[in-house]
């Protein structure tokens, strides 16, 4: 069996608005319905998979749960990562996990990032499964992908021979290249022997703690530690926080890859793309004869080579004779930048946060446990918030100090608690929550409850509460 080992804790800013800190791309859906996160783990499931190991961080943890629920996905195990240490750490702890459940000396892992777009399902299974006999002989296996581009923003794997000729089949690597230059990359995919490295690895479980052991042993000792010093929470694992901190942060690539002999790679050439900004979403988007993509409630007229997308039922973008453009609206900030500076998203992002404004790491929708809200008025005294909970689901009993609730129900049932009485608020019916009244909403209904809430005091933050019970164990 096959352990798909999935990486869920990163937070890219080179897809913002749409991808920030607080919901980072892996979660949001890019191209098409599902979101890479959950289109990842059902690339790897079925027969010959194990059910997934998933690494994220505690912030992700019911994001986590709740798309491998929609996916209707199993999964063997979610450690939580007390604070990000890269993926050399990551792919230790899930090794070390996995040998600590009774692995084998056969038990395979398979190791990728979650946000990464593969199409061809079935093209990915067979790379896969032409990489296992060198897994079980003991070599370290890398997936390379065939570019079809001179590719600046991607190492590289350099080859021992020309890739692509005759039957697919295991190469030996002969070197791990660093990001080149435009000029280094177009010789690199002029010559036949580069291939990008994807980051998506193949071994024993045995293999690469050995590895490990042998190139990077600071790392076994904390990691080790983090394991057996870690405790359950509800159906997640956090590690140990403070052998964990005492681990390096460096990623795999650094700390086994790069030092170790016994590395080959399996060439992939069916569709791939790490969706690491806007220009590679167009490119995936399938642009028409004028290069133009459209996503949303978005129209273009005498445009060209341009991506215009909306985030919003009733947000409306319009493009007029633009040409390399990408245009991205969400209802609290819009993007707009030339195609070549798609990589740079991020100084956005760090213009943003250097002036203060939330919208360069918090997401509109505030997503919990529960369900969601999201802020529809912000100004001094007071805030309207719509709140959705799932059914079934239940907000922490709790109270305030400094603020009043007016909760409106719109769609749905709620059950309301206010100090020791227990109501239910049908639609079109309200209740206010005097300040300091300890209270709880819930669903008990079959379809979501939808209702808007009206907040008055004199500080409205999301740390004035209280929380005296909560089925989610959050502090």
């Amino acid at each position: 069996m096959i352990t798909p080992v999935l990486l869920a804790g990163g937070s890219g800013t080179r897809l913002w608005p749409l991808s920030r800190k607080s919901y980072p791309k892996q979660f949001v859906p890019l191209i098409g319905d599902a979101t890479p996160f959950q289109a990842s783990v059902l690339r790897m499931v079925g027969a010959g998979y194990a059910p997934p190991l998933v690494l994220t961080n505690s912030d992700f943890r019911f994001i986590v749960g709740e798309q491998l629920t929609t996916a209707g996905v199993e999964p063997g195990a979610i450690l939580i990562e007390p604070e990000g240490r890269n993926t050399g750490p990551a792919v230790l702890a899930a090794a070390l996990w996995l040998d600590r459940a009774g692995a084998d000396d056969d038990a395979l892992m398979l190791v990728a990032p979650s946000d990464h777009l593969v199409p061809d399902q079935a093209a990915f299974r067979a790379a896969v499964e032409l990489g296992v006999p060198a897994a079980r002989a003991g070599k370290l296996v890398t997936f390379g992908i065939a570019p079809d581009h001179a590719e600046t923003g991607f190492g590289y794997l350099e080859l021992a021979e020309a890739y692509g000729a005759g039957e697919p089949h295991v190469m030996d690597l002969i070197r791990f290249v660093e990001k080149p230059d435009s000029e280094a990359a177009q010789a690199m995919v002029a010559g036949g022997k580069h291939l990008w490295n994807a980051g998506i690895f193949l071994f024993s479980v045995k293999t690469i703690i050995d590895a490990f052991m042998r190139h990077a042993p600071d790392l076994v000792e904390p990691v080790a530690r983090a394991i057996e010093g870690g405790r359950p929470d509800l159906d997640f694992h956090r590690l140990d926080p403070e052998a964990w901190t005492a681990a390096g942060d460096i990623s795999i690539d650094y700390a086994v890859m790069e030092r170790a002999d016994n590395l080959v790679v399996v060439p992939y050439s069916a569709g791939w793309s790490d969706l690491g900004g806007w220009d590679a979403i167009w490119r995936e988007s399938a642009p028409d004869e004028n290069g133009v993509a459209l996503s949303g409630n978005a129209t273009a007229i005498e445009c060209h080579n341009t991506l215009l997308r909306s985030e919003g039922k009733n947000l409306e973008i319009v493009g007029l004779g633009l040409e390399n453009v990408i245009a991205v609206a969400m209802g609290d900030a819009v993007l707009v930048a030339d195609m070549e500076r798609a990589q740079d998203v991020k100084q956005a992002v760090a213009a943003l946060k250097e002036k203060g404004a939330h919208q360069a790491t918090a997401f509109p929708k505030d997503h919990r446990p529960w369900g969601w809200f999201e802020s529809l008025v912000l100004a001094n005294r007071f805030q309207v918030k719509r709140i959705v909970v799932k059914p079934g689901a239940a907000l922490s009993l709790q109270s305030h100090h400094h603020r009043a609730e007016h909760w409106i129900v719109v769609s749905g049932t709620a059950e309301v608690t206010i100090d020791e009485k227990v109501q239910l608020v049908s639609e079109n019916q309200s209740v206010y929550i005097p300040l300091g009244a300890v209270h709880r909403m819930a669903n008990p209904g079959k379809v979501p409850m939808v209702l808007i809430e009206v907040q008055t005091g004199s500080y409205l933050g999301e740390d004035d509460i209280i929380r005296y019970e909560d089925v989610y164990a959050r502090d």
